[in-house]
Order: C-alpha cells, then sequence, then structure tokens
C-alpha cells in the first residue's frame, strides 16, 4: 500500500512546494483536486501538465489520482434536468479521465456533492441522467487505463448514493470495466468496527478500487475516535495493493501540520503489521 496526500490539505503552498513537502514527511504521491490547478483544469494545455509532471518527478512523487472533479468549472451537475449542463459536465469529466491518464494517475473519485443533488420532485429522472453521466465517463477512464470511482457520501452532503451498495447497484447498472466504486472512512458515518466490515464484505467482489482515510470528525487519521490499524490490518487481508489516500477537512493546528502527523501515524502503523 502506498501513501497520498489529497493536496488541497496544502493548497496555499506552489505545487511544486507540495511535491517536496508531501514527499518529506511521508508521501509517496499526491492526490489532486483539480480545482487547485486550475479555474479550468480540464483545459490545462500540455506545458501546464507537463510542469505538474515535473514538479511531481522532481520530488519523487507520483500523482495516485484526481478527485472533487466538478467543483470547476462552475455549473456542473450529472443530475440537472438541463440537457446542455449534463452535456457540458459529461465533457469536463472525459477530459479529466484524459488529464489523470496523462499525470500517470490510477484513479479518479467522483465525490461532488452538490453536483449530484436529486432535484426535488424529479428524483427517478435524475438517477437516469447520472447514469448516463457514469456510463460516459466509465467508457473513457477503461479507454485511458484509469478507474473511476463513484464516492458514496454521507447523508449530510448529499441525498444521492450514500453507501457503497448503492454505488454497486450502479456500476453494475453501468457494467464499464472502468467504473467502480471506493471507500472514505469518514463518509461512511460509522465507527472503525464498520469500515472494517465493509471492507470485509466488498474488497473481495473487486468493486472497491480506492480508499481514503480520514476521522468521523473531518480530521485527520489519529485525531478522533476511529482507529485505523484494524482497517489496514482489513485492507491488506483483502490484498488492497493501491493507494491509501489522506482526505482531511478539517486541518488543525494547519493543513502541514496535519497532513506530516497522518503520515507518521499511518507510517507507523503499516510498519509495525510487517
Amino acid at each position: 500500500m502506498r501513501l497520498s496526500l489529497c493536496n488541497e490539505v496544502i493548497r496555499e503552498k506552489p505545487f511544486a512546494g507540495q511535491c517536496e513537502f508531501a514527499a518529506s514527511v511521508g508521501y509517496d504521491g499526491l492526490e489532486i483536486a483539480p480545482f487547485t490547478l486550475s479555474d479550468a483544469p480540464h483545459m490545462l494545455d500540455a506545458g501546464a501538465v507537463a510542469d505538474v509532471r515535473r514538479s511531481l518527478s522532481d520530488a519523487g512523487m507520483k500523482c495516485s489520482g484526481l478527485h472533487w472533479l466538478l467543483i470547476a468549472p462552475e455549473g456542473l451537475a450529472i443530475t440537472s434536468p438541463d440537457a446542455e449542463v449534463r452535456a457540458r459536465t459529461i465533457d469536463v469529466m472525459r477530459r479529466l479521465v484524459d488529464l489523470a491518464a496523462e499525470l500517470g494517475a490510477e484513479t479518479l473519485v467522483h465525490g461532488s456533492p452538490k453536483q449530484r443533488d436529486l432535484p426535488e420532485g424529479r428524483a427517478d429522472e435524475a438517477r437516469a441522467w447520472a447514469l448516463e453521466c457514469f456510463a460516459a465517463a466509465g467508457t473513457a477512464a477503461d479507454a485511458a487505463g484509469v478507474v473511476y470511482c463513484v464516492e458514496p457520501l454521507a447523508t449530510r452532503e448529499t441525498n444521492f448514493i450514500n453507501s457503497v451498495a448503492e454505488a454497486v447497484e450502479i456500476v453494475k447498472a453501468v457494467g464499464s470495466p472502468g467504473l467502480r466504486t471506493m471507500v472514505d472512512c469518514s463518509a461512511t458515518g460509522g465507527t472503525g468496527p464498520e469500515v472494517v466490515a465493509l471492507l470485509d464484505e466488498w474488497l473481495p467482489t473487486g468493486m472497491l478500487a480506492h480508499v481514503q482515510v480520514n476521522d468521523p470528525n473531518r480530521r485527520g487519521p489519529g485525531e478522533g475516535e476511529m482507529r485505523f490499524r484494524p482497517i489496514l490490518q482489513a485492507l491488506r487481508r483483502g490484498g488492497y495493493d493501491r493507494w491509501v489516500a489522506v482526505e482531511p477537512f478539517d486541518y488543525l493546528p494547519d493543513g502541514p501540520a496535519c497532513a506530516a502527523r497522518a503520515a507518521g501515524y499511518l507510517r507507523g502503523h503499516l510498519e509495525g503489521m510487517e
């Protein structure tokens, strides 16, 4: 298992500085939120992409994946009643798949809760619209050699796709090798044992392609009540050999300190399991 840091945690630093800092405190890669690169990240030119790759390489880092995909540009939604909005959203999703492949990433994580809410009175239609968007992304991901992950999120964030089981239904309905789901520890709404149970249930199915680690209190791993050693043990037991991405939302005392503490905490458990 390799450790990755979601780069918005330290987005105040220039990108090259993010890479250098993350490497210095024990990460193997960055999981990039595209909005931290540009207001129109799907339109990055070849020179800008090369600069990102160079910064990663110079620090000995990899791009593990992309997440928070639909924050920029503004006005995107996979459940919008407006067909033009959905078409524009699909175009952005496809272009971000290509960006991920250009950066050498393995996964894209589709969270973006506000861009997938079901509109009141049109829930069934909106689910069908979302399925079309995920199908387009899955096809593009399969062609590009990456995996597009439907992220289950807590009900406090969105009214659509709130469990792994619900995400799996979408993945199965689409039926694309490029579409899978994932687990975000905070978003499960449970405690450590519930996350372990999810991993034990779903890892053997091949449906889980990614894991983000964070505490239900929205802070970094090790900064709350959730215990991550059993979670890491469940990942190892299930044969998981992909990226483990650190994604806190509340950075205490600040982003760099939170990131460094999480890396040390997780590295200590991983080394103790060897």
